[in-house]
């Protein structure tokens, strides 16, 4: 009896050639987030050769960095109380061991203004009105080694039919990327501009004084489709991005250093019309928004949950608003008007853990406290000679001056104007 082949039959093989397998993959196709986390893990030595490899590497090394040297004070315009116009940029120490730096070794920093801080170096505007149209000069100052660079405004050959977008064009304000070394006047700035409805940027690479312009293409992803005029002019650092504020809107305007590309980033729903700012927590430096919505001092920062709110969560509800508008002279009697006379003005970029709030009659620092807190009472009156408008600006500006042997920076942070005590 003859066995049967019960299998299957055998297929025979194919005549169609393999494929050539793909092409090895490249470094260039990691996320920044990836291409962050393996440069997190070299050293310092070898993290800097990193960053001279491009562009990209350099803004993602910048943020592998270890957090800036403690606070040594602020800089700030002081104003005169009879025309209210503004003085010389000037250096509040923290403590009578910090060096007094200033800035008189950049003579014509008399005719700017302080727009922006970071890793010790200040960008300056100039302090008279351009036109909308027209991209200012930037003075950038390091107090630390006391150097100077004056960047001419972007050329209008970085932009083709340059013409063309200047009868549209609206300029909103500038910022500071990166920095090469502590020790050499190396880094990269950015300002950004409207262009018929899309934000465009310049970016600026300064090496020991010389300085490139390139411009981008307009961000056709980003519509803006409201007057410009509600841009807030300075810029926010926190959570290793740049925030600009809109005013009387639910989302703010983002820049990635990393890919230099603008998004919005939508406030909270529960918010509705209530004023806010954006910073960074005092423990971890997360993305966080602190407001008085309902009537309240709320911190919320992102998250995705369940019950997250367009990405973000109510962390912790800080202090009533009347209780804190009791402790603040000069405000109206109606309740109504008492809170709606007080706001959050910005909160501390140094992650002090302060947020301002601005009335008629100065700018109340709040501590924030890591689980609850009250409102104590103030321990001083308004500082002489400083007018709230440009004193509330202070939190952008708190100058992070690097460690050196030459400066002797503390640990402690305090604020220019006066306390505002909170126990937990």
């Amino acid at each position: 009896m003859t066995r049967k082949n019960l299998g299957k039959t055998k297929t025979p093989p194919s005549s169609t050639s393999v494929p050539p397998p793909p092409p090895p993959a490249t470094i260039d196709v990691l996320a920044n987030d990836d291409l962050r986390d393996i440069l997190s893990r070299l050293s310092a030595a070898d993290l800097l050769r990193a960053a001279l490899a491009c562009h990209r590497w350099r803004r993602v090394a910048s943020r592998c960095c270890p957090r800036a040297a403690p606070l040594l004070g602020y800089f700030f315009h002081p104003t005169k109380d009879s025309d209210r116009t503004c003085s010389d940029a000037v250096f509040d120490p923290l403590d009578a061991s910090v060096p007094r730096l200033s800035l008189d070794f950049a003579p014509d920093a008399s005719n700017f203004q302080v727009y922006d801080c970071h890793q010790g170096l200040l960008l300056l505007e100039p302090a008279v009105k351009l036109p909308k149209g027209i991209l200012p000069r930037f003075l950038v100052l390091d107090p630390a080694t006391r150097r100077r660079v004056l960047l001419p405004p972007p050329p209008r050959d970085t932009v083709a039919d340059d013409r063309i977008w200047r009868t549209s064009r609206y300029y909103i304000g500038s910022a500071l990327l990166s920095r090469a070394h502590p020790s050499k006047l190396c880094f990269e700035a950015v300002c950004f501009a409207i262009d018929d409805g899309h934000p465009r940027a310049w970016v600026a690479s300064v090496d020991d004084g010389d300085c490139r312009w390139r411009a981008l293409p307009r961000d056709e992803d980003v519509l803006v489709e409201f007057d410009p005029w509600l841009f807030e002019k300075r810029g926010v650092h926190a959570a290793g991005k740049i925030y600009w504020h809109i005013c009387n809107s639910w989302r703010l305007l983002v820049l990635d250093p990393s890919t230099l590309k603008f998004s919005y980033l939508p406030a909270p729903d529960a918010l509705g019309c209530a004023k806010y700012r954006v910073g960074e927590t005092p423990e971890d430096g997360r993305l966080c928004i602190v407001t008085d919505a309902e009537s309240q001092l709320q911190l919320w920062v992102r998250g995705e949950t369940k019950w997250s709110d367009r990405g973000w969560l109510l962390e912790r509800k800080i202090v009533d608003l009347r209780v804190l508008c009791d402790m603040m002279p000069g405000l109206p009697n109606h309740p109504m008007f008492r809170t709606l006379s007080v706001w959050p003005s910005d909160m501390d970029a140094a992650r002090s853990g302060k947020v301002f709030f601005h009335q008629n009659h100065g700018l109340w620092p709040l501590l924030l406290p890591s689980g609850y807190g009250q409102a104590g009472a103030s321990v001083d009156g308004n500082r002489h000679g400083l007018w709230t408008p440009h004193l509330r600006l202070l939190s952008g500006m708190a100058a992070r001056v690097p460690c050196s042997r030459v400066l002797n920076p503390v640990t402690t942070f305090m604020s220019i104007g006066f306390e505002f005590a909170c126990s937990v």
